[in-house]
């Protein structure tokens, strides 16, 4: 990233976005259809949404239109009395819905990164409304028969090789939609499927407001004791925010428990914070999403047994990289043993490091973290507050730049004076080597209460080139601690690690080059999305970036010689903890779809089974406990291992640009952004994979990675 920050001058600028934001939270009288900006175009700097005129009131109208209009272009499709032909059926489908699209991009993003009671309302009304319209879309007889004709003459077709490809995946699309089904079970679908956007609306909703109802109240030095000074800082300010200027805060933001679990000396209240954040999605009888679970596994089992399959994680498999269950578990099987062995010797060393200290209790949970990072002092003399000085966030979006701009040719150029929803946002333009426009990057980066926690990135508009073609619009959303008024704001390793991470998923999203909307970008098998934003992080430690971009925050100075050492020799540490307890949560994902349960599901005793049945310490507690597992309720049920499929990938890949002797090697990055990139879902993964590498990847590869085999 190659950029410097908006200059504080630009108040102006600011002021705007400030307003536009706030408009977003206003409730106003019923909007008129002339009077809705939703509906109209957008004549904004590189067709931005309008965010400054933007009312929570215009969407439901603005859904309402743009459903109306897509029922009748997908109609028009389905009943015309002309042979199927790719034009007038596949390419027709592709080019239909483009206000509805806009309309729902620009809605949910809004949702996760922005939101309040008012979105969250219309949300729970529109979730199910959206579900209802995509199944009567697939579920569409007439629609249907046009799309098998084609799909069974479609070797006779002539057609290229991208147009082979969406009429081989739109079939299979509407397949495991349930279009082969009977009229009964396509009723029952269409009603499950309605029903299931309800309920992960309402999980969803109850994680954030258990995230911004706790907060734990800092109200003396003794409190504070151990924290760091930015630590501090930040949570003076958390506190601030909740109207406590006198006291500090810690809430639930990643980016403020957990470096409060690495520094508290207070044990008692890390207790307090650890089991808070772990109990996030159950805090409460009104935010208690164990029913929620329970009918959603149940739900899904239905549907997959009406689709012909075992199980949930049967018939969400079925259609990935991994194929089905056995092959996963090989995985999770090949790679838990090696954790369990490596976190049990952790363990012993953190338990042999507090008695030194006087501490005479077993290493619990939330010790774990803590003991932890004495423990990588003691090894290796580094800790966080030692590296955190190097890592300044605006120097680290420059790297990441830098590392695209090496790697793909790619300038980022800071806009200002351009619609964004929040003053936060950061815009930039990204272009070619040869100075042309590929899109729009967005950089949301601190934690707030109106945005889920997390990281992710998303698409307010996706590149195709369909008709005049469509340019994208990509952000990467983050929740890191802001720096205090006037000063920077830095950053700990694993912060920097996801803002790579992200950009990763950004640059899938930018480079893409494809011809269809539906194979763009990420729009790719799900276990082999996280390879491009995996593959990414690999750049970040290189000497190559860090001699560069990593510069003390007072002096300017590069980070020396010495702590980059220390920070490569300390890259297989805690990696026995950190593999547990995110294998756990993929393994309790797996098990949980493979369950035929019923809506009396008990979801803790489920989850505490589970892992005594693979031996998970005490000392450990899985990266994402049921009652808060976004991606387990989401888009990767029964998926959550991709994060491990891809490592698979990643490892071997940035492998390729070793082997050269050139990290930056121009030949392997002409290839991965051919191949990988660009190619969206042009081809079977394997395939692009393969075209990129000449050959799969082993799963030794990601053993090495991690320091469990030499």
């Amino acid at each position: 990233m190659t950029t410097k920050k908006a200059k504080p001058a630009d108040q102006g600028a600011a002021g705007k976005r400030q307003e536009g934001a706030a408009k977003l939270h206003k409730r106003e009288k019923p909007v008129q259809p002339d009077e809705n900006p939703l509906l109209g175009a957008w004549r904004t700097p590189f067709g931005l949404a309008p965010f400054a005129k933007i009312e929570p009131r215009h969407f439901e109208p603005a859904f309402k239109t743009a459903l109306a209009e897509h029922r009748e272009q997908v109609r028009r499709i389905g009943s015309q009395k002309a042979k199927p032909t790719f034009a007038n059926t596949i390419r027709a489908l592709e080019a239909s819905g483009a206000l509805l699209t806009r309309t729902a991009d620009l809605f949910f993003n809004l949702t996760s990164a922005n939101t309040n009671a008012e979105m969250q309302a219309i949300e729970r009304r529109i979730a199910p409304l959206l579900a209802r319209h995509e199944s009567a879309i697939h579920l569409d007889k007439a629609l249907f028969a046009r799309i098998a004709d084609l799909y069974g003459r479609r070797d006779a077709l002539a057609l290229g090789p991208e147009e082979l490809r969406l009429v081989e995946r739109m079939h299979t699309w509407f397949v495991r939609a349930g279009a082969t089904l009977p009229a009964k079970a396509k009723k029952r679908v269409a009603e499950i499927k309605g029903r299931l956007a309800e309920l992960m609306t309402t999980f969803a909703q109850n994680v954030l407001a258990d995230e911004q109802s706790w907060h734990l109240i800092l109200d003396s030095e003794r409190d504070l004791a151990g924290l760091p000074p930015a630590l501090r800082a930040a949570a003076k300010r958390a506190a601030e925010g909740l109207g406590r200027p006198d006291a500090h805060a810690i809430t639930l933001a990643r980016s403020s428990v957990e470096p409060f679990l690495q520094f508290s000396t207070r044990r008692d209240l890390r207790e307090q914070a650890f089991k808070a954040w772990t109990r996030r999605g159950e805090l409460s009888d009104k935010t208690h999403n164990g029913p929620v679970i329970a009918e959603v596994v149940a739900l899904r089992s239905e549907l997959a047994r009406l689709m012909g399959y075992d199980s949930f994680a049967a018939y969400s498999l079925d259609d990935t990289m991994a194929k089905n269950v056995p092959n996963v578990r090989d995985l999770l099987e090949r790679v838990w043993p090696h954790a369990l062995g490596k976190a049990k010797e952790e363990r012993d060393a953190l338990a042999r490091l507090a008695h030194s200290h006087g501490e005479n209790e077993s290493i619990t949970a939330w010790d774990w973290r803590y003991w932890s990072e004495k423990e990588r002092k003691a090894r290796y003399d580094l800790d966080e507050a030692e590296v955190r000085p190097y890592l300044q966030l605006d120097n680290i979006i420059a790297a990441g730049f830098d590392t695209a701009s090496r790697l793909f040719g790619l300038t980022f150029t800071e806009q200002t004076g351009v619609p964004v929803y929040h003053p936060d946002v950061r815009v930039w333009e990204v272009k070619n080597r040869a100075g042309e426009h590929v899109g729009l990057f967005l950089g949301d980066y601190f934690a707030r209460p109106s945005k889920r926690s997390g990281a992710w990135m998303s698409s307010y508009r996706g590149q195709h080139r369909l008709g005049r073609g469509s340019r994208p619009i990509i952000v990467n959303v983050m929740s890191f601690a802001k720096g205090p008024d006037g000063a920077p704001t830095l950053l700990s390793l694993d912060d920097a690690r996801t803002l790579f991470h992200e950009l990763g998923h950004a640059l899938h999203g930018l480079l893409s080059d494809v011809t269809y909307p539906s194979l763009s970008g990420t729009n790719v098998a799900r276990d082999f999305v996280e390879l491009p934003s995996q593959l990414y992080e690999h750049w970040l430690l290189r000497p190559e970036v860090l001699n560069r971009f990593a510069l003390h925050v007072d002096t300017g100075r590069p980070m020396p010689q010495a702590l980059l050492k220390r920070i490569e020799a300390s890259r297989g540490f805690n990696q026995g903890f950190s593999t547990v307890e995110y294998t756990a949560s993929a393994i309790v994902d797996l098990d949980l779809h493979e369950t035929a349960s019923t809506e009396e599901l008990d979801v803790a005793r489920f989850e505490q089974e589970t892992l005594a049945r693979i031996g998970m310490p005490d000392e450990i507690v899985m990266r994402h406990r049921l009652p808060h597992f976004l991606h387990s309720m989401g888009g990767y049920a029964a998926g959550y291992y991709s994060y491990l499929w891809s490592e698979v990938m990643d490892a071997d890949a940035f492998a390729a640009f070793e082997e050269t002797g050139d990290v930056f090697d121009a030949g392997v990055a002409g290839r991965l952004a051919r191949h990988i990139y660009a190619a969206g879902n042009t081809q079977e993964p394997a395939a692009a994979y393969r075209s990129f590498r000449g050959r799969l990847p082993k799963v030794e590869g990601l053993l090495k990675k991690r320091g469990f085999v030499s």
